[in-house]
This record gives structure tokens, sequence and C-alpha cells, in this order.
């Protein structure tokens, strides 16, 4: 559905930019010309796939020098996943890693252990996301590390952390979301659980792996000590499970899939009007009253059913049915109209190709233009003082800068 908040913009991936917005001096809010927070700051990535890539690319959008080191060969996994750019570049790979340099090297081989060792030794944040005991039996145990090198950040990014029951157990994204809780508050209480549709789980720890890593950072310029960081994909989801973590224990309530709706506040659904669906927010008795009224039921407060949130909350599909009949004689662009105007939160349903052209994400750089022309996600952290558009480098090809970063560190 496009609707008239929306507007043409540029695919995520080989295309090139010059639209409205995505090249820099359409954007002097994302200060092109500012330098970067992280600048001076050397990382040594050899995380691979999502959680650890888009917790450097993170790094690298904050003006680090992030090097990925990568096998011989072959490369991050994720360079064979689709779908593939023109070039027959992954775009899963380009999301990840923008802003990089790409060396490879065999931890087999002990000339390349070494320089790996010269490059350690050197760094500020080594990121790695093996699973817990790899890096020990590869000589590079975290804590070591960190004695080796007082000052160094060692942030490891798995599946359940480095230590519990369950640390050395394997584990992809949808695997932690079963885990987690997440999975099963997803969908219908009359259907089986469902996956949240994108990778939560990997994107929050790498999200986590960042904050950690630049807490650690601004701890050092204090202390003079470095640290390990423990990021777990598991800890990180369960995080995000406000609603389920405030049922009622005592009461022996069970938090259940709920569908669109909010299990505690009423109205918050999905609504379908005449052509599409719309999703309203009324998270308070006042909203409810502007919703009442911008719908032209004023009488709807007066209803015992509906006077306070508990009393929708219990009495919802009551509730929804008023909303969704005078949802249905119109539009979504009239009621979106209607429903802004009074004050309350309203959005459409909009696609991922919708939503990468909506002027609010093309304006704030969410999609930015990179050197070579191409387009990549931008940076959501937004500054006043420092560069906010992130890096404009393309990822690299494999073992683009190898020659002379093997170079520098031998």
């Amino acid at each position: 559905m496009t609707t008239e908040n929306t507007s043409p913009g540029t695919h995520v991936g080989s295309h090139t930019a010059g639209r409205r917005g995505l090249r820099p001096e359409d954007n002097p809010r994302l200060g092109m010309d500012r330098s970067f927070p992280l600048e001076g700051i050397l990382v040594i990535d050899l995380s691979r796939l999502l959680a650890g890539p888009v917790c450097g690319r993170m790094l690298a959008d904050g003006g680090a020098r992030v090097i990925h080191v990568e096998r011989t060969g072959r490369g991050d996994d994720s360079r064979m996943l689709p779908p593939f750019t023109k070039d027959n570049v992954s775009e899963y790979y380009r999301i990840a890693n923008t802003g990089k340099e790409s060396v490879t090297l065999d931890f087999k081989d002990p000339a390349d252990m070494e320089l790996l060792k010269h490059m350690i030794a050197e760094a500020d944040v080594l990121l790695e996301n093996f699973r817990p005991g790899v890096m020990r039996r590869l000589g590079l145990d975290p804590e070591e590390l960190v004695e080796w090198h007082p000052r160094l950040i060692v942030a490891s990014i798995s599946g359940f952390g480095q230590w519990g029951p369950m640390a050395e157990q394997a584990a992809y994204d949808t695997v932690v979301q079963a885990y987690s809780g997440i999975m099963d508050l997803t969908g219908y209480p009359e259907r089986t659980a469902v996956r949240v549709g994108t990778s939560v789980s990997d994107m929050v720890a790498g999200q986590l792996g960042y904050a950690g890593i630049v807490t650690a950072l601004y701890a050092r310029e204090r202390t003079g000590k470095g640290t390990t960081v423990d990021i777990s994909m598991l800890d990180g989801t369960f995080t995000l499970l406000e609603q389920g973590l405030t049922s009622p224990e005592d009461e022996g309530a069970v938090l259940t899939r709920v569908g669109n709706r909010h299990p505690f506040c009423y109205p918050f659904d999905l609504y379908e009007c005449a052509d599409s669906p719309i999703y309203i927010c009324t998270a308070n008795d006042h909203l409810w009253r502007s919703l009442a009224t911008a719908l032209g039921h004023p009488e709807w407060i007066c209803d015992p059913r509906l006077k306070g949130n508990p009393d929708r909350a219990d009495n919802w599909e009551y509730c929804g049915d008023l909303i969704g009949a005078v949802l249905k004689t119109n539009t979504v662009a009239h009621w979106l109209k209607v429903i802004q105007e009074a004050g309350v939160p309203v959005a459409p349903v909009l696609g991922v190709e919708d939503t990468r052209r909506l002027p609010q994400i093309v304006e704030r750089g969410m999609l930015k233009e990179l050197g070579d022309g191409n387009v990549a996600m931008g940076t959501p952290i937004k500054y006043g003082a420092w560069n906010s558009y992130g890096s404009t480098k393309d990822a690299p090809q494999l073992d683009e800068e190898g020659d002379a970063i093997r170079a520098e560190f031998s």
C-alpha cells in the first residue's frame, strides 16, 4: 500500500542514489562535514553472519577503523546468502559490513595467527561471535588477552553468553527467539507461535554489543582498564519482553498470544478501513476521549463498559466492533488525517518497500549514498556535534585491503 505520506525512493542495493534526501548536501543535520566520535579507535572484527558484524558496522559508522578478518578463500558465511546485487554481492553481507576493511587469514597457519596477534596488540577492541570455547582453543582466550593487553576491550557475542548451563549450545536467531518467549507471545491464541518477522535476536545483540563496547571504552578513559564484554542473544531478547514480564505472576496469570492488540490497553489494535488496515494506539483515557470525539461518537466516553482503560481492555471485542464499524466507512488516508489531527497515535501498515521510500526515513539518512554510488542502511544514532551520516565506504570485497593490512601489521 502506498499512502499520501510516501514517495518514490531508492532500493537498498546496487542502484544509484541521487533522489531528494539521499545526497549529503540535502541532509545538513547529518553533519557530513563533521568529525566522528570514535575516530582513532581500531577494531579487529572476527565475527561472522549478522549479530557481530552489525555491531562492527555500527562502530564503523561511529568513525572507528574496523578490520573484518575473514576465512581464507571463502570469507564470511553471509557472502553466500541471497539476495545478491547485480555485481553478485550478497545484500545480507552488505547490510552488516559497510564501512569495514577486509583481510583473509587462515587460523591454522602459524604465520597468519602471529599476524592476528600483532593486530590485536595494536587494537582498542577485539570483536568475536564464535561459540564459547573456540577463542580459547585458538589461543585467544578473552580474559587472557585482557591480561596481556590491559587496555584492550574484548567483546564476545553469542547465543547464550560465555557462561551458564546453555553457554556452549549452538544458536541462530530463531532458536533464540523460541527460547526467549518472544515467539510464544507472537501471533494469535488459536494458532501456533510465530517467528518475529526479522532477525530481532541478532539485531538486538549487535546493538547491545555496540553499547557495551562504547561503555567499556568510556570506562577505559577514566580508569585505564580494558575488559571483556559478554553479550548473549538470549539475554538481549529477554529484555524486550516488557509485556510478558509485567503479567501478575502472583495471581497465576500467564500472558498468551493476543494477535495485534495490546494485552493491557485498549483501543490499541489493528482495524480495517474501507481499503486497508490502520493501527491506532490509545494508552490512556485522554487519548480515548480524543479518539471517540474524532470518530464522531462522543457518547462512547460515557459508556460504562468503556469508561476507563481496564474497562475497555476487558470489553475489547465490544469496543473494537464499535470502532471497526466507523473506520470501514472511509479510507486509510481519510482516517489518518482525522485521527492525527486529534493527536492520537495512528499509522498505516506499510510494506518495507513503502517504508524505505517514506520521507521521514529518507530525510534522516536511514538510506545513505556510499562513495561508489550504491545505497545502504544508515545509522540510527544522530549527534548534534558529530557526523551522523556514518561511513560512506561500501562493504569490502573479500581480502580487499589484505595486502596493505598484512604489510602494516607484519
